[in-house]
């Protein structure tokens, strides 16, 4: 389970929309645009990333980390536990 310092990551990364590369407990890497929290149709709190101007949601459980693809003072790389 994420914790909250690790969630606000996840909103700072969409407060600014920065570009993120998101790797999933499946080993797939998604490269976008982080553009907001939400639930998908399941309940599940998801991230929203844009990728190739279409957005998509990521379960915010399937996350294993999140890398900043572009240098900010708020954070460059981070492990979900």
């Amino acid at each position: 389970m994420m914790n909250c310092e690790q969630h606000d990551y996840i909103e700072i990364a969409c407060l600014y929309r920065y570009p993120v590369i998101l790797t999933l407990n499946s080993g797939d890497v998604i490269n976008g645009i982080a553009i907001d929290t939400t639930r998908d149709p399941n309940h599940q709190e998801c991230i929203q990333v844009l990728v190739e101007h279409r957005a998509i949601l990521v379960p915010l459980a399937e996350l294993i980390s999140m890398k900043s693809a572009t240098f900010n003072p708020h954070f460059d790389y981070i492990a979900f536990s």
